[in-house]
């Protein structure tokens, strides 16, 4: 795959890149080393100086960097702002809190003095996908250089100017030389940097094939990931639920990124006394949503990606129709137009579209749509709900409304999903952990438990 930037809602090639030599590749493992042995011995409260530099660069540049997420990969202008800003929350969140939860942790023993000691591990190697092009990376290198390690980025092919920006911020914010480097290189060359020995640790955040690649590459050689893949995530309403708040909510959480992110609500589960009002609300709810031009404030819905994803969408709804799916709004590409910078274009929309009447044994009910496509499913009960939520190969997270307190102790616990939120739309925060169970992935991002997925937890025992 070519690495350039393709504006996805017009297909122009905005720029191209050239790989990564192997000898380039080498030179940068090279830098990367020596900025670790350096800087892993530099003051938490240095780091953290430049980490709030890092936050602060981003917010002053908040702008110019999501107009080059949006003009790289589709995001919606006001939501690839809001991402840039996320990033800096995450920044500051690291910053202020690594050094509590990097001190030494007293254990009493036998011993004299016995305690723990988190030390960083060295070079890790993130490989990041172009859904959140600035979200995903931040949330791995703010508690991994914090913690002392050192980060090389290979990000998505079709977002590198997103990868060579960030490196930017974290050499700008004062970060020494080689302590975060972008490798523009393809899947091809992940293999040979997970097997070179100064390459400590991998993470990945993508699909399910290039989490087992990563993962089996890394485990020939020992060496430690953490993998956040693929969801399903259900949304369950209960007869019970606030339902205004239950449809808007909906709507936001399928159609986040224009639909492509791993927990956005892809399975909507709704109680059947309350079936036929949601689902004409959420209908509505659809039709009024303005598909565009990504870089208009007022655009909802902008572009797919990649024409690859789109071609993916596609086949997905038209094999749900033959498998028995009703199609009630959306499932042609043909159905929408929209004007991009004046003109009408093509691009690579997809338009809002619900698929109801699917059956739960359906081959299609078990996949992950990549889009603005949700998945209408009629339950009797809370057990038939909490079985067909858990009736996937996935397992990353599930949104659930009801206002019964003994229904929401029920989903708490029986769920199978790293994250469940009660009356409330799955998200990330920095402040607690994310990540998935089952073919979601394994290992933690955020919260104090991210910051200690890359470091060594050190026993230390004194008489």
């Amino acid at each position: 795959m070519a690495i350039a930037t393709i504006n996805p809602a017009t297909g122009d090639i905005v720029q191209e890149f050239e790989p990564l030599t192997d000898e380039a590749i080498t030179l940068k493992l090279d830098a990367a080393q020596q900025a670790f042995e350096h800087y892993r011995l530099i003051p938490l409260q240095q780091r953290s100086q430049w980490m709030s530099a890092a936050a602060q660069i981003l917010i002053d540049r908040k702008t110019e960097f999501g107009k080059l997420m949006t003009v790289e990969m589709g995001k919606p202008i006001a939501a690839a702002i809001a991402e840039v800003e996320k990033s800096a929350w995450v920044c500051r969140y690291y910053a202020e809190n690594a050094a509590e939860f990097l001190a030494d942790d007293a254990i009493e023993t036998d011993a004299s003095r016995s305690f723990i000691r988190y030390q960083p591990l060295g070079i890790v190697l993130a490989v990041m996908p172009w859904n959140f092009p600035f979200w995903q990376v931040f949330r791995f290198a703010a508690p991994g250089l914090m913690a002392g390690n050192v980060g090389v980025l290979k990000h998505a092919s079709n977002v590198p100017q997103c990868a060579l920006a960030i490196e930017e911020v974290f050499r700008q914010a004062g970060f020494p030389e080689g302590v975060f480097q972008t490798l523009l290189v393809g899947a091809d060359k992940v293999a040979q940097i997970v097997a070179d020995d100064r390459v400590k640790a991998a993470t990945l955040t993508g699909s399910e094939p290039a989490g087992i690649s990563l993962a089996t590459h890394a485990g020939k050689h020992l060496k430690k990931t953490v993998l956040e893949l693929g969801g399903s995530d259900p949304f369950i309403v209960m007869d019970s639920a606030d339902l205004e708040t239950a449809v808007t909510t909906a709507v936001t959480a399928r159609m986040i990124n224009n639909g492509q992110s791993c927990i956005a609500a892809k399975r909507f589960i709704v109680h059947e006394a309350i079936a036929d009002q949601f689902t004409q609300k959420l209908v509505a709810r659809y039709a009024a949503l303005k598909v565009g031009d990504p870089l208009d404030p007022q655009t909802e819905i902008g572009p797919l990606a990649t024409p690859g994803i789109l071609k993916d969408l596609q086949h997905q709804v038209t094999m749900a129709v033959e498998q028995g799916a009703k199609v009630l709004i959306g499932g042609n590409t043909q159905a929408i137009a929209p004007t991009v910078e004046g003109k009408l274009q093509q691009g690579n929309f997809y338009p809002p579209t619900i698929l109801a009447e699917i059956s739960p044994d359906a081959p299609i009910a078990q996949e992950e749509f990549f889009g603005p496509v949700a998945m209408l499913f009629r339950v009797p009960d809370l057990d038939a709900a909490i079985a067909l939520a858990n009736n996937v190969p996935f397992g990353l997270g599930a949104s659930a409304w009801t206002t019964v307190p003994e229904e929401g102790d029920r989903l708490m616990a029986d769920l199978e999903a790293g994250s469940v939120f009660i009356n409330g739309m799955v998200k990330s925060d920095p402040r607690l952990p994310f990540g998935g169970i089952k073919r979601s992935g394994y290992g933690r991002e955020l919260g104090r438990p991210g910051i200690y997925e890359f470091v060594n937890i050190k026993t230390i025992w004194v008489k």
